[in-house]
């Protein structure tokens, strides 16, 4: 048997003008079955997203695979793990299977067990398996309606299971509208876009529907339903009411959905008063669990009413499922809205009483269902917020604490709450319109708030975001740090988060002055300072003159890692960790607060995680993933917001400018670097100088690189409270010896030996050798060289060891050790080629030259390419376009332009078109 399309009678058979559609969702379920896979279906409201999704699932169904299905819900959105809740329900006694971390962690996201609030990357790592696991006896599809309502944490998580999907048989097929908002991060994730049905579809439609249908009517709703199936469907059932319907009784100039929340209004309205409210508790719970609306059902209006909804058919009951559903989203928002404000508070109050083992939920019915301030409430409310933020939610904690203090009856709690909720906002999020709404409404609350520790840190960062003054914030926080009225007591966590506020205020600033007003609150802490506070105290300030019990300390917190997914406490042993060269051992904690930001937009973690793993990656050697990471990181930094961040990228960027040889870049960056920064931010001037310094040293101008070297770190001293002092030590001495500055420069190695860097870190402990080598003379400076090349551990830094190598192959070949010489620098240049450091290759390329020993074209610039820009490069020659190379190797296009831009003068060329034949020049060059 077939459909009148010709196609066989099976799921999705009676859709007219899908057949397009109805393909594309039986070549997905095919690869699932072999390989997983994820799409999204986008349309406006009324296209069908539904019921391409119920065919979906007889599909898949049919082809015997295991389906699973959730619907967001608008109601639901602030509550986290609703969405979860709902798809993973009938997997619920196969948690037995999970490892006993991932169980207990999907278990008390579930509501199923009991224990602390799980973190998001543990309840993505256990989705994935529960998953999984099933997967193994048949393929598994998640199938999600109205993905914009989705919760936040939710969307978080099934984010991250679709962009995981390939390689498990798990498929991840969801429908959402475009541009509705809503928390799931679309991008990266294959879409298919719905259009209305075309007019000869939307005829057949109408026609099958309708046959006797008056025709002047079947004109006009051709004309409002503009191809939309659902008000195709609805408007000729709502004018059939009318023995006579004129063309003119449809309404005008209506956007399409407010027609169809209209029309399914009617639908609802005719429903008598019990079975609307069961309705409305259906509506309002979202969670489409048979067993808790029953509950409320029989509290409220009794089992009869809910088959009453069932028989209306707006309501779908599956009894075998223990599941309910809408038979399309708009009906839930029709009856929310047809209902009184006093009909929705007594339903939440009903939802409230039957979800007695879900606090968060319960709180947040019970919220809704409050008009007058009620502290037990509130105080309920603003529980859940701490929930929530140690889960990393920060828009969910920020949502609660408003709401909280909504509902405060006392001026004094409402105040506090709003000051939180600005610091909570402007900390995380990076918000500033909101925060500072917050702090004005908390001070007319009660006038002693702004004097508390959440409104000051929320102001300093608003300080600093707003009015770019580092300065002002510091002052601000100081004043409320030292007048509040906390008895400086360790465990007060408003007090922490202030003082950690003050690390990076005074790190920012990089004067000692700064630092005096933290420690001297650090020294009044009782019964003492937390560690991460101890720890970063020390290190942020002045990392020179830490000693080893405090970097034992930073080690285990370190190692702690492994299991922290708090995108707070992982950003606090972060900064901790930068000066001390320990930054590798977070890398992998960075990344899962950053895959966590691109799931959710901007926040103030992803930013300084992004940051941090730029420094990382730059002392790593592996500097195309710097430029990956800078851009992200500067693509994200657009509002008012984000601009805080941006001179880091900045400098990230300029440091690869520098040591890649493009020193004029390099130099326009670094004043980029000063200009972005805000006012009172020493640092980044610091930092701009760094950046002058080595592209000085790449172009040779030795002068010049000594001046900045001493703009950071005077010769023979070593500053406190200036970040980068370490990482130019090395080239101070350098420039110095090469300037004919010898006192200076054997001032400066002595400094390095006098405070004991080596015991600090393998890098330092190079250096410090490297250095003292450089100033010695004879066998003794050979015994520092190869002590420094010696350190165990010092292959993390491979451009400084390189150049390390470098300055002793200069030395054993100024002193006619040709051998030794030809193998220190083949080494180094071997290092700087493929790093693509052209200017140091070419140094150590013109030094074994002037030891006799050959080098051919290539090794003096083809082999600078690296491997990614030597991809780029094949691509670009074979004619690809930039986007067409970004979509090949999964960059944005400005990433691919600003390879080529680097790649040109590498091979000796300025345009496209001489691109094939540099590349077979360098394939040519004949070996030695």
């Amino acid at each position: 048997m077939s459909d009148a399309t010709g196609r066989p009678d099976g799921p999705g058979a009676g859709l007219v003008g899908r057949d397009a559609e109805l393909d594309g969702i039986r070549s997905f379920l095919s690869a699932v079955e072999v390989d997983g896979g994820a799409l999204l279906l986008l349309g406006e409201p009324g296209l069908g997203k539904t019921t391409l999704l119920d065919a979906a699932a007889e599909m898949a169904t049919a082809a015997g695979m295991r389906v699973l299905r959730a619907a967001g819900v608008q109601f639901e959105a602030d509550v986290s793990f609703a969405g979860l809740h709902q798809a993973l329900l009938p997997l619920l006694d196969r948690l037995d299977g999970l490892a006993p971390p991932q169980r207990a962690a999907l278990s008390v996201a579930m509501g199923s067990g009991e224990g602390p609030s799980p973190q998001r990357p543990v309840v993505v790592e256990a989705t994935l398996a529960l998953l999984r696991q099933v997967a193994r006896a048949d393929p598994v599809v998640v199938i999600l309606d109205d993905l914009q309502w989705v919760d936040r944490v939710s969307a978080s998580v099934l984010g991250s299971v679709a962009r995981r999907a390939a390689g498990t048989r798990v498929g991840f097929l969801a429908a959402v509208r475009p541009d509705a908002g809503g928390f799931f991060e679309l991008g990266g994730l294959p879409g298919y876009e719905l259009e209305p049905l075309a007019e000869e579809a939307a005829a057949d439609l109408m026609a099958r529907g309708f046959p006797g249908l008056e025709e002047r009517v079947r004109h006009r709703v051709l004309s409002e339903a503009q191809g939309n199936p659902l008000a195709l469907l609805e408007l000729p059932t709502a004018l059939s009411r009318h023995r006579h319907p004129a063309v003119s009784a449809l309404p005008a100039f209506l956007p399409l959905s407010r027609r169809l929340q209209t029309l399914f209004g009617s639908r609802v309205a005719d429903l008598p008063a019990r079975p609307r409210e069961a309705l409305l508790l259906a509506a309002l719970d979202g969670t489409g669990d048979l067993g808790i609306l029953r509950v409320a059902v029989r509290a409220h209006v009794g089992d009869d009413e809910l088959r009453e909804v069932n028989r209306s058919r707006l309501l779908l009951v599956n009894e075998e499922a223990g599941r309910v559903s809408f038979r399309h989203p708009l009906i839930r928002s029709a009856v929310v809205e047809l209902s009184s404000d006093e009909e929705r508070r007594r339903a939440h109050r009903t939802l409230a009483d039957t979800l007695t083992g879900h606090p968060d939920r319960q709180a947040w019915h019970l919220a809704q269902a409050t008009v007058e301030p009620d502290e037990e409430v509130a105080a309920s409310l603003e529980q859940v917020a701490h929930r929530v933020l140690r889960r990393g939610d920060g828009a969910g904690a920020v949502t609660a604490l408003t709401r909280s203090a909504d509902l405060s009856p006392i001026p004094a709690d409402r105040a506090r709450r709003l000051a939180e909720a600005a610091f909570v906002g402007a900390d995380l999020r990076g918000e500033s319109g909101n925060a500072s709404r917050w702090l004005l409404d908390a001070r007319q609350a009660d006038p002693d708030a702004g004097n508390s520790l959440h409104a000051a840190s929320a102001a300093a960062f608003l300080l600093t975001i707003g009015e770019s003054d580092v300065d002002t914030a510091h002052r601000v926080l100081v004043g409320a740090i030292e007048t509040g009225s906390h008895h400086y007591d360790a465990r007060d966590p408003a007090l922490i988060a202030a003082l950690h506020t003050l690390v990076l205020l005074s790190w920012h600033g990089g004067r000692p002055e700064l630092w005096r007003p933290l420690h001297a609150a650090l020294d009044r802490l009782t019964p003492g300072v937390p560690e991460i506070l101890a720890v970063q105290s020390r290190t942020a300030a002045d990392p020179i003159r830490v000693d080893a019990c405090v970097l034992a300390t930073l080690d285990a917190l370190i190692a702690g890692l492994a299991e922290e997914s708090d995108p707070v406490t992982i950003a606090r042993v972060g900064m901790a960790a930068i000066s001390p060269d320990r930054l590798s051992g977070c890398r992998d904690a960075l990344w899962r607060v950053v895959r966590v930001g691109r799931e959710g937009g901007f926040s103030r973690r992803y930013a300084g995680s992004l940051s941090m793993m730029c420094f990382d990656y730059f002392a790593a050697g592996e500097w195309d993933r710097v430029d990956e990471l800078a851009e992200e990181g500067l693509e994200v930094c657009t509002g008012p917001e984000a601009e805080f961040f941006e001179w880091c990228f900045l400098y990230s960027r300029a440091m690869l400018a520098a040591a890649r040889g493009d020193a004029d870049m390099a130099r326009k960056l670094a004043v980029e670097v000063t200009r972005a920064a805000p006012r009172g931010v020493r640092t980044a001037q610091m930092f701009a100088e760094q950046v002058r310094l080595l592209a000085a040293l790449g172009s040779g101008d030795i002068e010049d690189a000594y001046a900045h070297a001493t703009a950071v770190s005077p010769a023979g001293t070593l500053p406190s409270h200036v970040p980068n002092a370490l990482w130019v030590a090395m080239d101070l001495v350098e420039s110095a010896v090469r300037t004919g500055r010898h006192d200076a420069a054997a001032a400066h190695a002595a400094a390095l030996q006098d405070a004991g860097l080596a015991a600090i870190s393998p890098r330092l402990a190079m250096v410090t050798a490297a250095s003292a080598a450089a100033v010695a003379d004879g066998d003794g400076a050979t015994a520092l060289f190869e002590q420094a090349l010696a350190v165990p551990g010092s292959g993390r830094w491979p451009f400084e060891k390189a150049r390390v190598a470098l300055l002793y192959g200069e030395n054993r070949r100024r002193a006619r050790a040709t051998v030794e010489a030809q193998a220190l620098l083949t080494s180094a240049a071997n290092t700087f080629e493929r790093l693509g450091a052209r200017p140091w290759a070419a140094r150590a390329n013109r030094e074994l030259r002037a030891s006799g020993y050959g080098v051919r074209q290539a090794d003096i610039w083809g082999s600078t390419l690296t491997s990614q820009e030597r991809a780029i490069a094949d691509l670009a020659a074979s004619g690809l376009s930039n986007k067409q190379i970004a979509e090949r190797l999964y960059l944005s296009h400005r990433t691919v332009g600003a390879h080529l831009y680097r790649i040109y003068p590498k091979l000796g060329i300025s345009s496209r078109a001489a691109l094939r034949d540099a590349l077979d020049a360098a394939n040519d060059s004949p070996e030695d």
